[in-house]
């Protein structure tokens, strides 16, 4: 009896032991993400700058930088799991990103109180991506069935931003960049679970996904202050 008891023991011992390496290397993994996430936002803040002393050369060479940013992204996304490489992309995109911002900054802040409105939209941006990551680490809710939803979501979004540069609607813009701000949110709340299951591959694929639903909110409160502030014009 005492042989099956010290079995059971060693193996009870064991299975601890295993369960605090998977959660050690899981706080780890997390706190690279977000460590990457922060350098992210940093390297974009750079970018935004920059650009902001440069707007009319980036507005000649927009769509040029366009297809950067979309190469860098891709890019990314096949070496993400390449050490050295996957850093480069994502502090190249994320840097882009902050470049392509700026004309609209740049629109923005050009309006009566448009400074106060950059803020208002970096605050709430910040106040939503803290909202939904507690929301996500505090729920019992399994959020794995919203990314099929979110995805189809985001392809729609895409698509009436793609329809709206011909029709040129501040109104269905207005609603679009709604939306957004709505998806992005939810996305925020799904990647951080998943962030906490373990199911990204790598922590920069986690930070892009974080990064990219942060500045998706930002740009979307931006576009609703400039349209509804020229409106009030």
């Amino acid at each position: 009896m005492s042989l099956y008891n010290r079995q059971n023991q060693n193996i009870a011992r064991g299975q601890t032991y295993q369960e605090e390496r998977i959660s050690t290397a899981l706080s780890t993994f997390v706190s690279q993400t977000y460590q990457l996430f922060a350098a992210s936002l940093l390297a974009a803040t750079v970018g935004a700058f920059i650009g902001l002393e440069m707007v009319e050369a980036i507005r000649s060479w927009y769509w040029g930088l366009v297809i950067l940013e979309i190469v860098a992204l891709v890019g990314l996304m096949f070496l993400k799991d390449k050490p050295g490489i996957n850093l480069v992309l994502l502090f190249a995109f994320t840097f882009l990103t902050g470049l392509t911002l700026t004309p609209l900054l740049s629109s923005v802040l050009g309006m009566p109180n448009g400074a106060s409105a950059v803020v208002s939209a970096f605050l709430m941006t910040t106040i939503i991506f803290g909202a939904m990551s507690v929301y996500a680490m505090k729920t019992s809710k399994d959020l794995a069935s919203w990314g099929k939803i979110l995805f189809i979501s985001v392809i729609v979004i895409l698509i009436g931003s793609i329809v709206n540069i011909f029709l040129g609607s501040p109104m269905l813009q207005v609603g679009i960049a709604a939306i957004a701000t709505l998806v992005f949110s939810l996305y925020i709340a799904f990647d951080t679970q998943m962030l906490l299951r373990g199911a990204f591959s790598s922590p920069v694929e986690a930070a892009i996904a974080l990064y990219l639903d942060v500045l998706n909110i930002f740009i979307s409160l931006l576009q609703l202050f400039g349209i509804l502030g020229s409106s009030n014009e």
